[in-house]
């Protein structure tokens, strides 16, 4: 079901990243699909909406509004169990995002000479929320939760229309909204949602900021419109990746590789050991496990695809090595002394250490945040959190006194740079000629 990549004995100048390859996300290819959706949308707005719901999702709805006593009846009639376990995430990440808060960071550079570093939340920002293998209700609380911590003022939500709902989202997804205050919500799904928020349509007015995960043509639709509009990230078919040794539960390493799995047919799992034994063992569970699960075919063809993998290395330094090149979406741990290795890894959206810290516990109610870089981004890229709904602005504050200090180092570099309006700027303030 898994095929296996063997690193042992590779030499030091083997691309790690290369070597455990990914599920192919052309971007590129689905632009040519997404441009005309989006440029119907500027132009056409409402209608070219319509059209879209009725050809990708299958039901022709022209409300695409949903009316904030439709998102109260969801939570009146959501299941008991299901409202606990979402007001127990929601509690458990709002703690987490409020430590997150910044505040305002004073330097003071001398007598009249002050600069502050202040955090600004977005003014507005659309959120998208998948709704296609499965109704994601977990999005809308790992969305919504930093945003209204961080301040951000107004809050529209788009999530796809479902036939077997009359056209709305699912009623789950409603009702976290209405649980968290949400009025502002839009049967909308795909590429012209995010459409429909850059460019302000269909009564929908055009918001700063454009977050949540979303299928390829959700993602590109992101690529096309940043500038016009500030996107989190273009994240791709989620993955896992599991560093694990010989003190690890082979049965728990299957079930997590198959959680993730679960997610898509293009998701990615991939287990990097030194113990061949765990490989041999984790491949026994694959298909002990898989064979009982609900999404057998969907699992089975991410196992099997090519971005999924075990992948024997020589020990856990070179492990290590590996994942940090692969810099995963998700990352466990489950090795011994699991917190010193995590203190060797520098690329991984989320780290999850030991053997009862599974993703599934991250995608709910760790606290923590799911909306997570994928495709080898973490390198450079961080998850959703309070940040990604800040900005950040100097205000400079001099006096008289504080910008003689400086004048004429600003009047002399002014010069260098061959501007001698910005040094006129400076001396006309001291008597001196503009």
């Amino acid at each position: 079901m898994i095929r296996r990549i063997d690193l042992r004995g590779a030499a030091a100048a083997v691309d790690y990243r290369a070597a455990v390859p990914r599920a192919e996300f052309d971007i590129e290819a689905a632009s040519h699909a997404v441009t005309p959706i989006i440029e119907a949308v500027r132009e056409r707005g409402l209608e070219a909406i319509v059209e879209f719901g009725e050809r990708f999702d299958g039901v022709r709805t022209e409300q695409i509004a949903v009316p904030v006593e439709t998102t109260r009846a969801a939570l009146a009639e959501l299941d008991p169990e299901i409202r606990a376990g979402l007001e127990e995430s929601i509690a458990r990440l709002r703690a987490t995002c409020a430590r997150e808060l910044e505040v305002d960071a004073v330097t003071d550079l001398g007598p009249g000479a002050r600069v502050t570093h202040r955090k600004v939340p977005v003014g507005r920002v659309g959120l998208y929320v998948p709704g296609g293998l499965a109704p994601l209700v977990s999005s809308v609380l790992m969305n919504v939760v930093p945003a209204q911590v961080a301040g951000v003022g107004s809050i529209a939500l788009a999530s796809p229309p479902q036939r077997e709902f009359a056209g709305l989202p699912h009623p789950t997804i409603l009702a976290a909204c209405a649980l968290l205050g949400v009025e502002e919500v839009y049967a909308v799904g795909g590429a012209q949602a995010i459409a429909m928020f850059a460019y302000g349509a269909a009564g929908c007015d055009r918001v700063d900021l454009v977050t949540g995960p979303g299928n390829i043509y959700v993602v590109t639709a992101k690529r096309l419109l940043k500038g016009q509009v500030g996107i989190d990230s273009e994240a791709g078919p989620t993955e896992i990746a599991v560093l694990a040794d010989d003190t690890a539960e082979a049965s728990f390493v299957a079930a997590d590789l198959i959680s993730q799995a679960e997610h898509d047919p293009l998701a990615a799992a991939v287990l990097v050991t030194p113990s061949e034994r765990l490989a041999d063992e984790v491949t026994a569970e694959l298909d002990k496990q898989v064979s009982v699960t609900k999404h057998v075919e969907r699992i089975t063809t991410s196992l099997g695809g090519s971005q999924s993998g075990i992948v024997l290395v020589d020990d856990v330094a070179q492990g290590i090595d590996v994942v940090n090149a692969y810099a995963a979406e998700h990352l466990e741990i489950q090795t011994e002394d699991a917190e010193a290795v995590a203190g060797r890894i520098r690329n991984a959206g989320a780290i999850f250490l030991g053997s009862y810290a599974p993703v599934s516990l991250g995608d709910y109610c760790a606290g923590s945040n799911h909306v997570l870089p994928t495709g080898g981004c973490a390198c450079h890229s961080s998850g959703l959190s309070v940040r990604a709904f800040t900005k950040s602005v100097h205000v400079v504050d001099y006096d008289r006194a504080g910008l003689a200090a400086v004048a004429d180092h600003v009047t002399t570099l002014a010069e260098a740079e061959d501007l001698p309006g910005h040094a006129a700027a400076v001396r006309v303030r001291f008597g001196g000629s503009a």
